[in-house]
């Protein structure tokens, strides 16, 4: 391997990923991905309670679950049932809570094993992108699967990314993670929205007596170190997880509670970034050919 070679780190189709413009998405004006990299961290309850946060805010929503090999948000929205078609290849999404909704769940039974390799995944996730009538959509939610492989590059090759958020949890060990996918986002030129900090402390319901049961502050001190907006904590509370379960989300049926606050401060959050152009971009990588 000559000198050249060597300094050259990115990957050539990585490069061409990064320079190249995803065609927009008919009647979608905005485009985020939720993502983390690794499982359990609360990723697509966050997704779902993000949606329905900008929802809240009087946005026309929209959310797609691109985790093929393990669908959920069919079951916290509580839907069921399949899309109905319009004309030969075009879908209507689903809807609850005023916010449209796709997802592989769908269309496949509850207890089937996906059992696909990259090419099919890529597709699918292309058809629910473009073969969905979304129609007017001021933002649509990408909830992605976990890690750094197939589906998160198509996204980042077929829809025009506004950015990314990460979710984790304070531990070190999902941080470690977390870090990754930052670096995937940053390699391919989205910007990064911000980092949330999931299950960052639990308030005993008797006595309110907080515990930090997976530590606490990791991913606020991740984000400063790495200079990309905090966006804030969600609070671990069996509630969640119940009305989660029920297919009832906590930003619908309590939209006063504390939590529902939270997640529609950081939807607004998110939202003023994206208007503005104030989302986090990497520093340009300076490749030697």
């Amino acid at each position: 391997m000559d000198r050249e070679q060597q300094v050259s780190a990115t990957p050539p189709d990585l490069k061409a990923r990064a320079t190249s413009k995803a065609a927009g998405i008919p009647g979608v004006k905005h485009v985020i991905a939720v993502a983390s990299g690794k499982g359990g961290v609360g990723k697509s309850t966050t997704s779902c309670n993000l949606a329905l946060g900008f929802a809240a805010l009087g946005l026309k929503t929209g959310i797609l679950d691109a985790d093929i090999y393990g669908p959920s948000q069919q079951k916290l929205f509580g839907l069921r049932g399949k899309p109905r078609q319009l004309g030969p290849r075009m879908l209507e999404p689903l809807e609850r809570f005023g916010v449209k909704v796709m997802s592989i769940g769908f269309l496949v039974e509850e207890d089937s094993a996906m059992i696909w390799r990259g090419p099919m995944v890529i597709s699918a996730i292309t058809q629910m992108l473009r073969e969905v009538a979304w129609d007017d959509l001021d933002i649509l939610v990408v909830d992605l699967p976990p890690g750094t492989g197939d589906a998160q590059l198509t996204m980042a090759q077929q829809a025009p990314l506004a950015g990314a958020i990460i979710v984790s949890t304070p531990q070190d060990i999902a941080l470690i993670d977390a870090r990754r996918g930052i670096a995937m986002f940053q390699k391919v030129s989205i910007p990064i929205l911000g980092l949330i900090e999931n299950m960052s402390s639990f308030c005993c319901p008797t006595c309110n007596h907080v515990t930090p049961i997976f530590g606490h502050g990791g991913a606020r001190t991740e984000a400063e170190r790495r200079g990309i907006p905090y966006l804030g904590e969600i609070p671990l509370d069996m509630q969640i997880r119940k009305t989660s379960d029920e297919g009832r989300p906590i930003v619908a049926i309590e939209p006063d509670g504390v939590h529902a606050k939270h997640y529609v401060s950081i939807a607004r959050e998110v939202w003023t970034a994206i208007v503005t152009g104030a989302a986090h971009r990497p520093p340009p990588r300076i490749v030697i050919e």
